[in-house]
């Protein structure tokens, strides 16, 4: 049978690929609604082009603009984020691909593994804000975490057959983004069009200012940690420019397994919706001969000193990777207004780190009140500009 797949942030990158994916393997999927925040009109076009049942948009002040552009189609227009954290739990969905950006992907999230469906999870501050929850009541209701993630998938796939005994370490790798190796100096003055420059990935602004930063690879290390149910010292990052080895495993016995490929997020997003099956595609193949020499470097933390504040908010635990990926979206927003430099980022999340009050065992309350709190302050300091 086919698996009926709702997409959320279905006209932001990972979606809009999601999308192509689905397009290409009909006989596996059937795409049952799509959510998006603010792009009325590609959430229009992927409405036209594939005739969901349901489509949100989170702007309520577009809903008659989509609900007119819609009306000749048996199509359900609704709007709000409240309904899209609705239609995460529609009963004639299997698995829900969530692809929002930041916190705003939370509750969906939870709607969903409420309501049992499967996630593709593409939004992994999802895990960062609330990982423990979110594992509780994912083990309550039966209900698998699949990682979009290319570093996170590249884990999944080395692990399958595996038992979790056997794992010594696994490494997350990260291409470096467009400032590898450049010194506090050089970092001194760098604009928000130089940090958007990946040089392998294509994503959204806030993923790629994040990339550039290395915060994204911290996300990703407190992601890990709860995926795959790991302490912190069994979780290591490695920079690895070409960015075709996507992660790897080390074995108690001394092993190593690595998920290879060229750098495409529809491999991961294809694996994750049509797990266990291994599905055919026609994606570009990795050819040895164009990549002569892969290499490999440590992380410099004492220039990208994100990567160190979320190894601390993942071994502080509690609410502190909350405060940390609240405070990190705010703060990334500001450097893409200019209100920020680049390398203030990092002070400013440290110093929210420090005036939040910790929480060692938070509920999901106490996850959206810290988040809330975090960003308040976040501003306040940005806008005293009392950390620069």
């Amino acid at each position: 049978m086919k698996k009926r797949i709702a997409v959320l942030g279905s006209t932001g990158s990972i979606g809009t690929q999601a999308l192509e994916v689905i397009d290409k393997n009909p006989e596996s999927f059937e795409l049952m609604a799509i959510t998006a925040g603010n792009n009325a009109d590609l959430l229009i076009e992927q409405a036209l082009r594939f005739v969901p049942r349901h489509v949100v948009i989170g702007n309520e002040s577009k809903y008659a603009y989509v609900r007119d552009a819609l009306a000749h189609l048996p199509v359900n227009v609704a709007a709000g984020f409240d309904t899209i954290v609705k239609a995460a739990g529609l009963e004639e969905i299997d698995m829900v691909l969530t692809a929002m950006v930041g916190y705003s992907g939370l509750l969906p999230t939870v709607e969903a593994v409420k309501s049992g469906k499967d996630i593709a999870l593409a939004n992994k501050e999802t895990l960062v804000v609330a990982g423990e929850y979110i594992k509780k009541i994912a083990a309550e209701n039966h209900v698998q975490i699949l990682p979009v993630d290319s570093e996170h998938s590249a884990i999944f796939q080395c692990l399958v057959g595996e038992p979790a005994k056997s794992i010594e370490k696994i490494y997350l790798t990260a291409s470096g983004g467009p400032f590898r190796g450049k010194t506090r100096e050089a970092l001194e003055h760098v604009t928000k069009k130089e940090a958007l420059q990946h040089p392998n990935w294509c994503m959204g602004n806030k993923v790629t200012i994040d990339s550039a930063s290395l915060m994204n690879k911290g996300l990703e290390v407190i992601e890990a940690r709860w995926l795959f149910d790991l302490p912190p010292d069994q979780i290591d990052v490695i920079i690895h420019p070409q960015s075709i080895i996507h992660s790897m495993v080390q074995f108690t016995d001394g092993s190593l397994k690595a998920q290879m490929g060229l750098p495409d997020m529809r491999l991961p997003i294809q694996y994750a919706l049509g797990f266990p099956d291994r599905l055919k595609s026609d994606f570009p193949r990795f050819n040895f001969a164009d990549y002569p020499s892969l290499t490999f470097q440590k992380p410099d933390t004492s220039v990208f000193r994100n990567l160190e504040l979320a190894f601390e908010a993942l071994r502080k635990g509690g609410n502190m990777p909350c405060i940390l990926n609240a405070a990190n979206e705010i703060v990334v927003n500001a450097f893409l207004n200019d209100k920020v430099k680049f390398l203030q980022m990092p002070s400013i999340i440290e110093k929210v780190m420090h005036k939040i009050s910790f929480i060692p065992n938070p509920s999901l309350d106490d996850y959206c009140a810290s988040d809330s709190e975090s960003r308040t302050i976040t501003r306040e300091l940005i806008t005293a500009k009392t950390v620069f």
